[in-house]
């Protein structure tokens, strides 16, 4: 689930300059947004340099109407400023999501095309050299700049530090444990729960607590609470009691006191690419877009994962050779393992895998049923007896998966989708978990790189069910960039 997609602003309150609730995290977001802008000049300023050294080299523009002397540094400047205009120093898109990110390719890009237009306009001659070397290496630096800020923000807020938001919950009981189960799941989005308003009803006389969240007050005082547990961000989840009135008064509450008011509809996992917000009659209705189950996009995709694994496949056939080899004199039997699947509608076809147990691996099964490590479905072992000493390698590193490959060139797989299950768990699917068949499995996909082995089956079916409703290609994209990371992490591998 996207908490960024979860967690929709419903006023943003004023934010004094002083102390108040939430003044030390303001100050951790202005040190924040100052390393940004910092890292942004910076990058700007070689992108700009490597621009006018791989255009004109060590000569000055000769026979150019543009001082570039005076040029460079109006087009950093202008640049920041189209960064900025475009919110790129946004609070509610910095470190969490993919926005921001396109934020800053999309200012980028406009400015780029604002300066070749006025340039043809004014028939000024700007080299067009100059321009593309500075604006690509520019908007690729600022890319990468910002997804390594983004790392260390993450981390710090992993050990309880750096800059996050202190939330107090204002909802039912079961809404309320939801989403600090929510939030608690994903803490690098930069959410943290600090204590919970319920209703009046459900208050007991002595001090209670949801699960590990503190209940500081009821409806009535949720100003007052959120200033005595230091909180700048009320979240409102689903309640009866919590009527639209009741709701725009609360916002009118904390008007200057510097605690944003923000909204968790009962709507989630739908990313925001298909939520669209219409206002009728004062109403903030919103619009949800079924999802893309065929169509050009799943062509595109469908011709870029057979392109991509016929490449791969050629590229890395001496790996493979050598892979097999070393399976083959690791143990007796076959070097490929070739297992039956269930894909998309339902069908059924032999998954490869380079062998990474013994032969007699099945018939063992049931004697390990009893030290299976997972829940649901699946049986998962970290020390499984049944592994060779080449097999544990190749599943440290997913190098026992590149078969697969083949699979996608036969478009029985995708690059990116979910889980390819086995048919002993689809039998025991309920309507729900079936959902995982309406696209074709992947090699890679959210449960890779959100901790494999490691994760619940509850988690990886959410992830699966989240993956078919709102696929992209630009998310296939960054899941595929982060698979590499957590093959290199070997999380959850065994």
């Amino acid at each position: 689930m996207s908490t960024a997609t979860l967690l929709t602003p419903a006023t943003t309150s004023a934010r004094p300059g002083g102390g108040g609730p939430g003044s030390a995290t303001r100050a951790a977001e202005r040190a924040y947004l100052r390393t940004l802008v910092v890292l942004d000049t910076a990058v700007l300023a070689v992108a700009i340099l490597v621009g006018y050294v791989g255009r004109f080299g060590d000569d000055r523009p000769s026979g150019s109407e543009i001082p570039y002397v005076l040029f460079a540094p109006g087009l950093l400047v202008v640049w920041l400023i189209s960064l900025r205009a475009m919110g790129c120093y946004d609070d509610r898109v910095l470190g969490y999501g993919a926005d921001e990110y396109r934020r800053v390719s999309s200012a980028s890009l406009r400015l780029a095309g604002g300066i070749a237009i006025t340039g043809y306009i004014a028939d000024v001659g700007v080299s067009r050299g100059f321009l593309a070397i500075s604006f690509v290496v520019g908007t690729l630096g600022l890319e990468v700049a910002r997804f390594g800020a983004r790392k260390r923000l993450h981390r710090a807020r992993y050990r309880g530090r750096g800059w996050s938001r202190k939330v107090l919950v204002v909802g039912d009981t079961a809404h309320v444990l939801e989403l600090v189960h929510t939030l608690h799941r994903e803490p690098y989005a930069g959410y943290r729960v600090v204590g919970a308003c319920i209703p009046d009803a459900l208050l007991a006389p002595v001090p209670q607590r949801l699960g590990d969240v503190p209940v500081v007050g009821s409806f009535r005082g949720i100003p007052e609470a959120a200033t005595a547990i230091g909180a700048d961000t009320v979240a409102v989840t689903a309640s009866g009691e919590l009527t639209a009135t009741r709701l725009r008064r609360l916002g009118w509450q904390l008007e200057g006191t510097g605690v944003d008011l923000v909204v968790a509809p009962a709507l989630t996992d739908v990313a925001g690419p298909r939520i669209h917000t219409r206002p009728v009659a004062g109403l903030p209705l919103i619009h949800v877009e079924a999802p893309e189950f065929r169509g050009a996009r799943k062509l595109v995709k469908g011709f870029v994962d057979r392109s991509v694994s016929l490449v791969a496949l050629l590229l890395l056939l001496p790996a493979l050779l050598v892979i097999a080899l070393a399976i083959k004199l690791d143990s007796r039997g076959p070097v490929l393992f070739r297992q039956v699947r269930v894909g998309q509608g339902g069908r059924e076809f032999g998954v490869f895998k380079f062998r990474t147990m013994v032969v007699n691996a099945d018939a063992l099964l049931a004697e390990l049923a009893a030290r299976n490590e997972t829940d649901g479905l699946m049986f998962k072992m970290r020390d499984d007896p049944r592994v060779t000493r080449v097999g544990r390698l190749l599943r440290k590193w997913s190098l026992d998966e590149l078969p697969q490959l083949a699979n996608v060139l036969l478009g029985q797989m995708s690059l990116v989708g979910p889980r390819p299950p086995l048919p002993s768990e689809v039998a025991r699917y309920d309507g729900d978990v079936a959902r995982r068949l309406l696209v074709k499995p992947g090699m890679t996909g959210l449960w890779q790189v959100s901790g494999r082995s490691d994760l619940s089956w509850e988690d990886g079916i959410r992830l699966d069910l989240y993956y078919v409703e709102n696929w992209s290609l630009a998310a296939d994209l960054t899941i595929l960039w982060k698979t590499f990371g957590a093959v290199l992490r070997s999380r959850g591998a065994y």
